[in-house]
């Protein structure tokens, strides 16, 4: 950099020295000066018309004058010998600069600059700097001082330059050849550079690979503890129990790899502290253990949700979702991420897809359900499929045989012209239900959505509180492996109780109804609602299910009632009794050591202090009794009580609330067909029902418009938010009956994230 800069300022001086006579003749004629003639051969006509001029002379000129030739004054005949300093300056600083030379050595001094197009990078900060070479011209010694004061208080860089054109072409020449022979051996370093790197690139993963391993292993050595002899590490650690025989013998494979002469023991302790939980996952339950772990990781030994969500996860979801053509579309998305899953590893580093490839599993199982339950619905892009045939006869309704329509009229001619076909069970029903599903009538019906929201509702229930009774039979496993059988007796018994007595009989009431009324008698079916209502208010309903429903209802009613305080009382009560029993045992230990100890005679036995005793008799089964009970937390029957009222409040309350809930199945279900529906009617429907040429364009424009939406709303949009409310239901109401998930998981010693965060 230093050998362009003095390039550029020699390139600079023999450009200025072509014309600098005639610059300093403008400046001394200004100056008042006479001898022109002295300065350059060059311009002797400027110089001659300059002696005719008519000047003025003042104080300051010949001041000037005065400071620019000497002391001695003009002398004509005598050559004039000007000094100069050049060198570089910030671009930004040139006009201060050029005021400050002014203004100090009063004009007689010429300046001359140019920038340099090129930005420089400054050595200090790493940040482009435009700069620009200058070269100033002066005549004495006290002008070269002020010069060079300014120019190092404007923070310019002087470079030396020689006063004779010889020298400076010869320092010129020289300056080129250093330039060229440091970009001879900046060429050579950027080519050696090279081929390093590009060997280096081929081993750099494996470098950050060793790396990392050698870190990761030395962190887990700090951890390690020194025995007395500073000679072996200890180290206390968890394992699962059935991989104890591959830790042995992984130690063993160690010790004779590494030539040790003291092999390593592995030792199994018993220890109060509540281990890990540790669940084997593969990439397909993977996905599946993330969503319980999200809410809170099992206690150990607790009973994990993951198996069950792997079904009732994506099965749920297609309750809400369904749809044959969207699921197919979905399905089809999760089967291609699952197929190239190596392929798409490099896309997964992405924030977005990476979600959808992590997932990639629940994707596909979630179209694959969407599917069957479009089979069930009978819904494709809001469209019907008719393989077996309608069940139902629409020549036999009375509205058909009114009209002026012959017997054997197609009826898309009699629903264009009227519009409206109102099914009715009793007079078109054949009897024969449609074989899979729904049957496709009800797609063109006018009163379909009657139809199907009283079917999906009532679906809705059926799973809501199969799901929840699931939960609570999952709270006795739990229950039996602690072996606590108070909370079998004193939740799990009451809870499936209460849940068994209202709403399983709702459930109950569903089925006998579906199976008791048929077609013609189903518009004198009883009101499920009302009958639910009937049974809190100790009535008679109007409409009976079948005989005794009266008294078998109240029945429920007084066993639900009773539940709530056998949850609330029993539990609480139980545990102080057990408490109090134990106390006085311990009260009955110690009064059994003070007899043991009357050797030290009565009245030393009765000051004597607790600790004094359990030292003298530490190896009694008494003592050992009486520190177990010491252990135990302090019991305090007011918490108990409280946190068992705020249970049971939850359980009683959240039945109600988790089953209306579970209502949110027929909700989206109804506002994904509606939508769908919609979507069809608004865009492709239009084009579909123009019988001339131009609705095949109406038709050609539209799809795209149509399979856009379809895309990013029914399937994206609407996927999304189906996904979240099936994971609300998993969370808020089947996860609460039966999982604590205060654990915390285990953690153990891999390279997978350390040498993953050093990549990155």
């Amino acid at each position: 950099m230093c050998a362009l800069f003095l390039f550029c300022i020699l390139l600079s001086c023999c450009m200025v020295c072509s014309y600098v006579g005639t610059a300093l003749c403008w400046m001394c004629f200004n100056c008042g000066t006479l001898p022109f003639s002295h300065v350059s051969s060059s311009n002797e006509p400027l110089m001659q018309a300059g002696f005719h001029h008519q000047q003025m002379h003042d104080a300051d000129r010949e001041e000037e004058s005065h400071t620019l030739l000497g002391d001695e004054g003009p002398r004509i005949g005598q050559a004039m010998r000007l000094g100069f300093v050049a060198g570089v300056i910030q671009r930004e600083r040139i006009p201060a600069f050029e005021q400050m030379l002014w203004r100090v050595c009063r004009g007689n001094v010429f300046l001359r600059q140019t920038e340099i197009e090129t930005p420089l990078e400054d050595p200090s900060t790493n940040d482009q700097v435009h700069k620009s070479v200058f070269i100033i011209f002066f005549q004495g010694d006290q002008l070269k001082t002020r010069v060079k004061k300014i120019c190092e208080g404007f923070r310019a860089t002087l470079y030396p330059c020689p006063e004779t054109q010889a020298e400076r072409r010869e320092m010129a020449i020289g300056v080129m050849t250093r330039i060229e022979d440091l970009q001879a051996v900046l060429g050579q370093t950027e080519e050696h550079r090279q081929r390093v790197l590009s060997s280096a690139a081929k081993n750099v993963r494996v470098w950050f690979i060793k790396v990392g391993k050698l870190k990761a292993i030395y962190h887990t050595l700090n951890l390690f503890n020194l025995d007395v002899t500073q000679k072996c590490l200890i180290a206390e650690c968890w394992c699962p129990v059935q991989d104890l025989d591959k830790i042995q013998m992984a130690l063993r494979r160690g010790t004779e790899r590494s030539g040790s002469s003291v092999p390593s023991i592995l030792n199994r302790m018993d220890t109060t502290e509540a281990p890990p939980t540790f669940n084997k996952t593969n990439k397909f339950t993977e996905v599946f253990q993330g969503i319980v772990d999200a809410y809170g990781v099992a206690n150990y030994r607790e009973v994990n949700p993951a198996p069950y969500a792997i079904i009732t996860f994506p099965f749920l979801f297609s309750v809400m979702f369904g749809d044959l053509g969207h699921g197919f579309i979905m399905f089809l998305f999760g089967l291609w991420m699952v197929l190239f899953e190596k392929k798409l590893i490099k896309l997964a580093q992405d924030d977005i897809f990476g979600m959808f490839y992590g997932g990639r599993y629940i994707i596909m199982l979630m179209g694959l359900f969407s599917m069957y339950s479009g089979f069930i619905y009978n819904d494709i892009f809001s469209k019907s499929l008719n393989i077996f045939g309608s069940a139902w006869n629409v020549s036999k309704m009375e509205w058909y045989n009114t009209t002026k329509f012959p017997p054997n009229e197609p009826m898309k001619t009699i629903l264009d012209q009227d519009g409206l076909l109102q099914l009715d069970a009793a007079k078109c029903y054949r009897g024969t239900p449609y074989p899979f599903g729904i049957d496709p009538i009800w797609q063109i019906s006018d009163n379909k959505l009657n139809f199907l929201n009283s079917l999906k509702m009532k679906i809705s229930i059926i799973f809501g509180i199969s799901q929840m009774t699931l939960g609570i039979v999952l709270s006795l496993f739990n229950h039996s492996y602690f072996k606590n059988r108070l909370n079998i007796y004193c939740e799990f018994v009451p809870q499936l109780i209460f849940l068994m007595s209202i709403f399983g009989y709702l459930v109950l009431m569903i089925f006998i109804k579906w199976f008791a009324f048929d077609a013609v008698s189903g518009k004198i079916a009883p009101s499920l609602i009302n009958t639910l209502i009937d049974m809190f208010m100790f009535q008679a309903p109007q409409l009976k299910l079948y005989g005794g429903q009266v008294g078998i209802q109240s029945l429920l009613v007084i066993i639900a009632v009773i539940t709530v305080p056998w949850m609330l009382f029993v539990k609480p009560f139980i545990l102080r009794n057990e408490h109090n029993k134990r106390f006085q045992l311990a009260i009955k230990y110690r009064d059994v050591r003070m007899l043991r100890n009357g050797g030290l005679g009565d009245e030393t036995a009765e000051v004597m202090h607790h600790d004094e005793l359990q030292r003298q008799d530490s190896a009694s089964s008494e003592d050992m009794m009486d520190q177990q009970t010491r252990s135990e937390p302090e019991f305090d029957f007011t918490e108990i009580f409280t946190h068992q009222a705020i249970h049971t409040i939850e359980f009683v309350l959240g039945c109600i609330s988790h089953t209306a809930s579970y209502l949110r199945l027929w909700a989206l279900s109804l506002a994904h067909a509606e939508l769908s529906e919609v979507l069809w009617d608004m865009v492709l429907g239009i084009g579909l029902t123009m019988e001339n040429g131009f609705g095949f364009a109406i038709i050609w424009a539209g799809f795209a418009v149509w399979a856009v939406i379809s895309v990013a709303v029914l399937i994206i949009m609407e996927g999304l938010s189906a996904f979240l409310h099936t994971l609300r239901l998993h969370w808020v109401e089947f996860q609460s009956k039966f999982f604590i998930g205060e654990g915390y998981a285990f953690k153990p010693f891999t390279f997978e994230f350390d040498t993953s965060r050093e990549m990155e």
